[in-house]
């Protein structure tokens, strides 16, 4: 990664020779293969490591729809991504920059940001993998939302153009700028006046409105009681589960020491000014906390602190397992051992600014294995908009505004000039992923499928005799007319 050993000359001709050797036109194929592995394994194989008594919500969140599906099946997308061409441009990956993975959060000055926010599967490699799963996710995105087939088409190609319209801009600035450019709140509302009606503008006012709101305060209410015994987290099970009713009270006592005691492993993790503020506070309660739809299984703990025992100065920081990257199977192994360590530093590569509590530390679970966490804030006004609720001017700005913000990610840690050159001022590179994305829908519809049946098949005792459909049937042509049948309601909203 980088451009310390090139000119800007050389970056450009390297960049511009790619072109013969990995043609922009190549990066339309989805060529997977009779043996392929098959998709649904892949997800069990990992199950092995993960909380059981969670995996059956897993299945559940993954089985609402292909986007669902596409958004905890990281892994089988790694692994064909691995199949298609590369140009060996190698940047910081997301790992996983669907679009549900940007979204909006308070920056150290306190103003609203907006740029990518999951890290879990970060790790160097090749540019375009994150671009084609960004792209994917948007065609999966307006397929579930009922878009005919030509508007989705130009709402993927406005996506893939914007990726590269964006890097051409990073290579023409200086290194400095482009680690400054960031997207705030001014520049998205600027740009929702000038390309959504009215409803969608006030829809996006309500919402950023609400994100404001999405503080430690705001989380203790809704998180929170205080009594005459003290300020607790409240349980809601299977979602939230407080420490003293996973393992009984006596237990609890025990482990929340430890957990206390293991918090010091984390404050060596930040810098020596973010140490004098975690220790203004106490912690007071931990829990369980289920999260996202790739994350349900692996061990996640909200942390309750409070400042000098005061309730109305509350911090929530969330702890969250990280395992291997997805990644590292197909791209190699990552400089650090430490996953959590991997994760943060990947997150501070990648975002315009990052929260000032991330860091990482090492605990052993119940099992006595010891395991790699990274924490951050649970709610710094942190916030997402509603998929679901997009209307398709909404969605072609949504997927636009992430383009930019992945570009920008990319050219902080890879070589923007020769990938800028790669890509060039033409459309080739827009039309082919546009066409991956379609082709990727359709294989991602037929997972979703698969798995839907496997379910189906664990649950019902008469199951075991249905036929065996296979997962790949290969990559049709694009389907040109509606999309499949809706398992949501239509949208309302008017973003």
């Amino acid at each position: 990664m980088g451009e310390v050993a090139a000119s800007r000359a050389d970056s450009r001709a390297q960049g511009r020779a790619l072109r013969r050797q990995v043609p922009r036109s190549s990066h339309a194929t989805l060529d997977l293969g009779p043996d392929r592995p098959d998709p649904i394994a892949r997800l069990r194989a990992d199950d092995a490591d993960r909380v059981p008594e969670l995996l059956p919500l897993r299945y559940e969140r993954m089985a609402v729809s292909p986007f669902t599906f596409l958004r905890g099946a990281a892994g089988p997308m790694a692994a064909d991504l691995a199949r298609g061409p590369s140009t060996g441009l190698r940047v910081q990956l997301c790992g996983d920059a669907h679009l549900a993975n940007f979204g909006l959060f308070a920056s150290p000055e306190r103003r609203l940001v907006f740029d990518l926010n999951d890290f879990d599967e970060t790790a160097p490699g090749p540019w375009e993998w994150d671009v084609k799963r960004l792209a994917a996710s948007v065609e999966v995105a307006a397929r579930d939302n009922g878009f005919p087939a030509r508007r989705r088409r130009r709402i993927v190609r406005s996506t893939v153009a914007r990726y590269r319209t964006a890097m051409l801009e990073f290579a023409e600035m200086t290194i400095l700028d482009v680690w400054y450019a960031h997207v705030d709140t001014a520049g998205v509302i600027e740009q929702l006046n000038r390309r959504l009606p009215r409803a969608g503008r006030d829809e996006a006012d309500r919402f950023f409105a609400k994100t404001r709101k999405r503080d430690n305060l705001g989380a203790l209410e809704r998180f929170a009681e205080t009594d005459d015994a003290g300020t607790r987290i409240i349980s809601a099970p299977p979602l939230i589960v407080p420490v003293r009713d996973l393992v009984g009270t006596d237990v609890a006592v025990g482990m929340e020491a430890q957990l206390h005691a293991l918090l010091a492993g984390y404050r060596e993790s930040l810098a020596p000014d973010r140490r004098v503020l975690f220790d203004a506070y106490r912690p007071i309660d931990f829990a369980r906390k289920v999260v996202g739809i790739g994350s349900v299984g692996t061990r996640c703990w909200m942390v309750l602190l409070l400042g000098r025992g005061d309730s109305a100065d509350p911090l929530f920081l969330q702890v969250k397992e990280a395992g291997p990257s997805v990644l590292e199977e197909f791209v190699g192994p990552v400089p650090t051992a430490h996953h959590g360590r991997r994760v943060v530093e990947g997150q501070r590569l990648m975002q315009a600014v990052s929260d000032v509590l991330l860091g990482w530390m090492q605990a052993p679970g119940v099992d006595g294995r010891v395991r790699d966490y990274y924490l951050r804030q649970l709610r710094d006004m942190k916030g997402s908009l509603d998929l679901d609720r997009m209307r398709p001017e909404g969605l072609q700005f949504y997927g636009d505004l992430c383009a930019w913000s992945l570009a920008r990610a990319h050219a902080r840690s890879g070589d923007r000039i020769a990938i800028a050159a790669y890509l060039g001022t033409g459309s080739a590179f827009d039309e082919a992923v546009t066409e991956f994305a379609a082709a990727y829908a359709d294989q991602t519809e037929r997972d979703h499928a698969a798995l839907v049946r496997d379910l189906g098949r664990s649950a019902s005792p008469d199951a075991a005799s249905a036929p065996e459909q296979p997962v790949t049937e290969g990559a049709p042509a694009r389907r040109e007319t509606g999309s499949r049948r809706r398992t949501r309601p239509q949208p309302r909203a008017a973003v």
